[in-house]
């Protein structure tokens, strides 16, 4: 935001206090303004307003977790998707030296918006990692969850053969890599009452990484206006342990909304573009035509709900996406595969219609430039499957900070 003098009410706004108190701290000399020359009105500086700890969450200008690499950190990623994950690790300072996904759409979606990564299709099956070893910082990936079979199963590295979590085990044994990054789904955590989290640790532990408690992160703590929940795990080899640790980002106050993903503000410089996106049946529209900004289906006339929801009505549960209308003033809920699927209706606040390709990509914090491939249905996958970029960022700092603190041990070895 370039604006470097800003009115009563815009100060007021963006220090979340009512225009008397302004004026009760100009007076006391907490916040002085300077005078408009030609009505004489109070006018503020955004070099006096960041003094306050909401001025800076305003202007992202209290970026508590951004620290620079004190030397150039490389990654693999595994199962890169449409590149939310890469792409904020890339503006947090981490450089790929490879990545890997089998979807040919997700590929050319890489390939157009970064021709310059060295992207790998196919079976991860397929890659040998080991031309990588001791030539990686860290390795990534969003492996999907699958069940594994216990019985008669001592559950170390060589009975988890078959699962794709095995591949990236492999990958990370192959390449030596003194730390990892694995995200997941929140589901996971709970998976088989947590054994196959457990398994999964137990089979780390056992290639010599030491797994950080994993944590589930909102991405509405880390500048995404969307209530999306991802697991993070983070692991490194075992040798760093008695000298080092690792801490998760900190989260951040603000909050953002549908209204900062959409418009013009804080997080984009011009309102989002248009562009292509689904539409609703007939009969569909005219109900969702009935819910309010911020409502679902319990705001529609008693007969049109039994209409809608069918048996689900007499089933127990909110159910609180069905019909649901997102509204300006709230983060999104966290984006499907499908904006116009029954059980997860993500409706535009004004018009009766799904979020279109570039407002999911938004809600996702993907530049407007990053073009996705394929058809509507296939770009509207890749960015519901998506890591939130500015969470991956944020995430990225932390990685960072624990590569810079590996690479101080390994030189004070050397003194």
């Amino acid at each position: 935001m370039n604006q470097r003098i800003f009115t009563l009410s815009e100060t007021a706004e963006i220090l979340n206090v009512d225009k008397e108190t302004l004026r009760r701290w100009d007076n006391s000399g907490k916040l002085k303004s300077i005078r408009n020359p030609i009505n004489n009105y109070r006018e503020y500086r955004k070099e006096d307003i960041t003094i306050f700890e909401k001025g800076k969450i305003y202007f992202n200008e209290n970026n508590h977790n951004h620290v620079n690499s004190i030397k150039p950190y490389k990654s693999i990623e595994l199962f890169a998707g449409a590149g939310g994950l890469a792409l904020g690790l890339e503006k947090a300072g981490i450089h790929h030296s490879l990545l890997n996904e089998i979807d040919k759409y997700a590929v050319q979606t890489l390939k157009k918006n970064r021709p310059r990564w060295n992207i790998k299709q196919g079976d991860i099956q397929d890659i040998c990692f080991k031309k990588y070893k001791n030539k990686i910082d860290l390795l990534t990936g969003g492996f999907p969850c699958q069940a594994f079979s216990y019985a008669g199963k001592k559950l170390g590295f060589e009975d988890t053969r078959g699962t794709l979590f095995f591949e990236f085990a492999r990958a990370l044994k192959e390449t030596n890599a003194p730390v990892f990054l694995a995200e997941n789904v929140k589901g996971l955590l709970s998976h088989e009452k947590g054994k196959t989290l457990e398994t999964m640790i137990d089979v780390l532990d056992e290639l010599g990484y030491h797994v950080f408690k994993p944590q589930v992160l909102k991405a509405i703590h880390y500048k995404v206006p969307q209530k999306r929940e991802r697991l993070i795990i983070i692991g490194m080899k075992k040798e760093y342990l008695e000298q080092v640790s690792y801490s998760y980002p900190e989260p951040y106050e603000k909050i953002y909304t549908l209204k900062d993903a959409l418009k013009k503000g804080e997080l984009f410089d011009c309102d989002v573009p248009q562009s292509v996106g689904q539409k609703y049946p007939e009969r569909k529209k005219a109900i969702l035509d009935m819910v309010p900004p911020g409502g679902y289906w319990r705001d529609l006339p008693l007969d049109i709900q039994k209409e809608y929801m069918q048996k689900s009505f007499y089933l127990g549960g909110g159910k609180t996406g069905m019909a649901r209308r997102i509204s300006w003033d709230e983060p999104s809920l966290t984006l499907t595969c499908s904006p116009a699927q029954k059980q997860t209706e993500r409706c535009h606040p004004d018009e009766t219609r799904p979020f279109q390709v570039r407002e999911y990509a938004r809600i996702q914090t993907f530049p407007d430039d990053w073009i996705f491939e394929g058809s509507q249905s296939q770009q509207y996958k890749q960015i519901g499957n998506a890591v939130p970029v500015n969470l991956a960022e944020e995430i990225g700092y932390s990685i960072i900070k624990l590569l810079n603190d590996i690479e101080k041990l390994k030189n004070s070895k050397f003194c």
